[in-house]
């Protein structure tokens, strides 16, 4: 096999599918990347079972044939490469390939690529197209609040169904709740309903940024899900379980709707979050008219700020993580944000004044008088 192509491209088409590389695998071929030579373009493939990607690059090729390279390292040798050309030969006697750019030449000891597993195709699937914009404007919001504690599977997921003109993304960590939901321009082809790996959802709005592609397909088959973009395709294992349901979790009814500046409020809840350290909680204390967060960790310090409210009714205290409600505020479109309250106990929820399309709840911590 022999192929030369573009440097720039290389590295491009490199940087991505190494994000699927697995870094402590136990079969050494998941650590490395599949290059497949075919006429006029080469296939660039890697997974760690859990997420795959597949690309191609433009190339000239002499031979066709598949190899299998240290897929970090690959990437590496390629970003360090000072001409623009690069040529990737295989040397059969050798058991390596030979990478050659202008006066540089390196040489690669090859993987088995018969241990390399096959990457699920949406070959004989219905994939359906959905606007790119709206898929990734919804993984931002939601993505964040899955969990990354993986003795609990089936939270670090995003539950996805989507239907005629309507999409929904949910995800909770227990701790907290994030709920989109996107009406579409046009009704889809088919319907959804899967719980993907945030991971994959993460990688997926990452390429449909770097593709700048206007759609993306999903092709659903047992267990996988199918993601086209572009000349990227993403695939990744579905969740099994049962997600739970987050209608359920979502008050009925609230005691108090106070509207806040964004702005404010979120430039508020940095700066004294610098106080609340060692798991300390933000504080907030409502009284009429007004809003005092503060913070206090033991041997380090305490800071408090006040701010107007539009809180009316008794006096009321509540804590919240100070990470999960910096990021719920910074998820809230528009100027100003809806917190709405029940008790010191009970979540509390915030979302666009204007509308019920994001909605982000979040527990409380309770307080220590």
């Amino acid at each position: 096999m022999k192929l030369t192509t573009k440097r720039e491209q290389l590295v491009s088409k490199l940087s991505t599918v190494s994000r699927a590389v697995s870094t402590r695998a136990a079969t050494q071929a998941l650590s490395g990347v599949l290059i497949e030579a075919g006429e006029g373009q080469a296939t660039l493939s890697a997974t760690d079972l859990d997420l795959g990607l597949r690309t191609t690059i433009d190339a000239t090729v002499e031979g066709g044939g598949s190899v299998l390279l240290p897929g970090r390292l690959l990437a590496e040798v390629a970003r360090s490469l000072a001409d623009d050309t690069v040529e990737i030969e295989t040397r059969e006697a050798e058991r390596d390939v030979e990478i050659s750019s202008g006066s540089s030449r390196f040489h690669l000891r090859t993987l088995p690529v018969e241990d390399f597993p096959n990457l699920p195709s949406a070959e004989g699937g219905d994939p359906i197209r959905i606007p790119s914009s709206a898929l990734a404007a919804s993984i931002d919001l939601v993505a964040r609040a899955a969990s990354r504690d993986d003795m609990r599977p089936v939270l670090t997921g995003v539950f996805v169904t989507a239907t005629g003109n309507e999409m929904t993304m949910v995800a909770t960590d227990s701790y907290r709740l994030a709920v989109k939901r996107t009406e579409l321009e046009a009704p889809l082809s088919g319907e959804i309903e899967a719980n993907i790996p945030a991971r994959a959802l993460r990688e997926l709005a990452r390429i449909l940024a770097a593709e700048g592609v206007d759609h993306a397909a999903i092709t659903l088959k047992p267990n996988q899900a199918i993601f086209e973009a572009g000349s990227i395709t993403l695939t990744t294992r579905l969740i099994e379980g049962q997600f739970p349901n987050f209608r359920q979790l979502l008050p009925e009814s609230y005691e108090h709707d106070v509207r806040l500046p964004r702005s404010e409020f979120l430039d508020v809840a940095r700066r004294i979050s610098q106080l609340a350290q060692r798991n300390a909680p933000l504080r907030f204390s409502f009284e009429p008219g007004e809003l005092t967060v503060s913070a206090e960790t033991p041997d380090v310090g305490d800071a408090r700020e006040t701010m107007p409210a539009a809180f009316e009714g008794e006096p009321m205290e509540i804590g919240f993580n100070p990470e999960y409600l910096r990021e719920g505020i910074e998820s809230i479109g528009g100027d100003e944000v809806l917190l709405r309250l029940i008790s010191p106990l009970r979540p509390g929820l915030m979302q666009p004044v204007e509308n019920e399309d994001f909605r982000y709840l979040v527990m409380p911590i309770r307080l220590n008088v």
